[in-house]
């Protein structure tokens, strides 16, 4: 499971990648579940009042889906992740999926302990050409006691039992999973009305993917 991933710094990265500008107050770069991260998806209908809607979105959110019937943000602790396997029926994510609430989480790396040692090792984990990576995640607003809209954001999680580099991190006797990688080709695909969200919950290419220590940020490790 993934609780920690580092977003996109660059304002012109994340455009030229994502093909959208990012939110005019961006989130934190080291993102953990209840922080503000960006999350990217398609328009509602009437956002514009009738206008030309953009292919694409970008919003803050809170790292955690909250669900509409939570009664406060907590629960983001325990909703980052969510097991495609379930994701269907838990209420948590069940009103998201159904909604087709689908987004794309705009990420550099992702951070995962690697136990072959006995120890836990934090690695970054990113993809092989350095490019940026669009996770396919679920998307959920909520109106706090004050009448504050805010909104969130989960990854969708799939099995990596037999992935030839995801299965090497977490304990040893736990299940191995992993994030869903999306082909930047399919970013819209998944974003469309008529997708087919299984047909997206596939591992990415283990020789696409390098797996490193975590990067120096002033002096100290980004883990």
């Amino acid at each position: 499971m993934c609780s920690h991933y580092q977003g996109l710094k660059e304002q012109a990265r994340y455009q030229k990648h994502f093909g959208v500008m990012p939110p005019p107050e961006p989130g934190k770069a080291d993102l953990w579940p209840g922080y503000l991260g960006s999350f990217i998806r398609r328009p509602p209908p009437a956002a514009l009042d009738g206008e030309a809607k953009p292919a694409l979105q970008a919003l803050n959110g809170l790292f955690g889906l909250v669900p509409h019937w939570s009664t406060d943000t907590k629960i983001t602790k325990h909703t980052y992740n969510a097991r495609v396997e379930t994701v269907a029926t838990k209420p948590s994510f069940r009103d998201a999926w159904r909604l087709g609430q689908r987004c794309i989480i705009p990420a550099e790396h992702f951070f995962e302990p690697d136990w072959r040692s006995g120890k836990a090792v934090p690695t970054c984990i990113g993809r092989a050409d350095g490019s940026p990576m669009g996770l396919a995640g679920l998307w959920s607003s909520w109106k706090s006691d004050k009448g504050e809209l805010v909104f969130s954001y989960t990854m969708l999680t799939i099995n990596a039992d037999e992935h030839p580099l995801m299965n090497q991190f977490h304990k040893p006797l736990d299940e191995k999973r992993m994030v869903v990688i999306l082909s930047p080709e399919r970013y819209l695909d998944w974003l469309a009305i008529q997708c087919q969200p299984m047909d997206f919950m596939q591992p990415y290419p283990a020789d696409l993917l390098q797996a490193s220590a975590p990067p120096a940020v002033n002096g100290a490790l980004f883990q």
